[in-house]
């Protein structure tokens, strides 16, 4: 079981080493500024359906506060 442990670790090691392509310094920042941008307009979209749906609430409800 050892051994199986040991060539599975050796394995993995080689792999991140030898076939892994790592990103350069400026793809990941334009990884990171793409994601960021997707997550605020995720979030104005949310804020936006969110308000809406509480309007129509207030409008059929009366105030709810």
């Amino acid at each position: 079981m050892f051994e199986r442990f040991k060539k599975y670790c050796k394995v993995s090691y080689e792999e991140l080493v030898h076939k892994t392509t790592w990103p350069s310094r400026s793809e990941l920042m334009n990884s990171a500024v793409v994601v960021l941008t997707a997550s605020l307009c995720i979030a104005l979209v949310v804020f936006v359906m969110d308000f809406i749906f509480q309007s129509g609430m207030e409008l059929i409800y009366g105030v709810l506060r």
